[in-house]
């Protein structure tokens, strides 16, 4: 259906900044988890709500990996789609762009914050929401 995605203008030097804050390797790996953190967040976008797509390009398969299938049921159940939705690539888009936002935001308001110690507070968080 698709097989790359773009992140905003404003976002390409984000996504670099972040991926050097957590060290994590490669940019993808940001990329992925700030899906996962824009979903948690409780926020529905509609298509129209894309922003511009001028920054940082990712594959499919570099993006996700093989977790593709795992990134597209989490959209799919969110927004109660189809895996065939014409929409799909653009809820990816708007989830990836709004979880480096957010991360970002969460780091400027706390420079002291080491990156292990953001991410293990999310996952705990996140785990605590489930149990």
């Amino acid at each position: 259906m698709f097989s790359q995605i773009r992140t905003s203008t404003k976002n390409r030097e984000i996504v670099v900044e972040l991926t050097h804050k957590f060290n994590l390797g490669a940019e993808n790996i940001i990329a992925r988890i700030a899906i996962g953190y824009s979903l948690n967040s409780g926020v529905k976008f509609v298509p129209t709500d894309v922003k511009d797509s001028g920054g940082k390009e990712y594959s499919k398969n570099v993006l996700f990996g093989s977790y593709y299938p795992v990134y597209e049921a989490m959209i799919c159940t969110y927004y109660k789609i189809k895996s065939v939705d014409k929409d799909l690539p653009r809820y990816f888009k708007m989830h990836l762009d709004h979880g480096l936002e957010l991360i970002y935001q969460d780091i400027t308001d706390n420079p002291n914050l080491l990156g292990y110690d953001y991410l293990f507070d999310k996952i705990h968080n996140g785990l605590s929401e489930i149990c």
